[in-house]
């Protein structure tokens, strides 16, 4: 009878944190879920909180608040390189939460699930909250990328929109999503 082979590539995986990478992140917004469910599927809104990455609108919806079945592409630079990615809102639940998906770019897979819910102990704030799973192309060293690399950025780059999202819906003398400080 044959020995069975061991199942490295399985242990492996494990050590670095299993294949598909999660991020996770909780945002407290002083708005109701309706404002700030409305400003993330706003493109220009959007747009402006990715400003440092110089994000743009290159396709499908271009302006104006994305709604069930809409695609849009982005272009930006990321680690000094272009990247242009569509994604199609796959799943809308207004005021509770919407699902985006890439279509094109890329990633093996990205799945963004936005949920918002009520802030049990202020009426007038919402718990917003991502979880986002991923894949990179390129087999075992592109898990490896994902996970060392391209996971704590992208946490890193949605902490910033997100703080961007709080900071411009709380200020009562803007309109949601406008610049703060302008």
């Amino acid at each position: 009878m044959p020995v069975p082979r061991p199942r490295r590539h399985h242990r492996r995986l494990r050590a670095y944190g299993g294949g598909v990478p999660r991020i996770e992140l909780t945002t407290d917004v002083q708005a109701v879920p309706e404002a700030v469910f409305d400003a993330c599927l706003d493109v220009d809104v959007h747009t402006r909180s990715m400003g440092p990455s110089a994000e743009r609108v290159v396709g499908g919806v271009m302006t104006g608040r994305l709604k069930a079945g809409d695609a849009v592409t982005w272009e930006a630079r990321h680690f000094g390189l272009p990247w242009r990615m569509t994604v199609r809102i796959t799943e809308h639940r207004r005021p509770h939460g919407f699902t985006d998906e890439q279509t094109e770019g890329p990633f093996r897979r990205w799945r963004h699930e936005h949920s918002f819910t009520p802030n049990s102990a202020d009426s007038s704030a919402t718990v917003m909250r991502d979880v986002i799973d991923f894949t990179a192309p390129m087999g075992p060293l592109g898990r490896l990328v994902a996970v060392l690399v391209l996971r704590p950025y992208l946490q890193r780059l949605i902490a910033r929109r997100n703080a961007y999202l709080a900071a411009s819906l709380a200020e009562p003398s803007l309109p949601a999503g406008r610049e703060v400080g302008t």
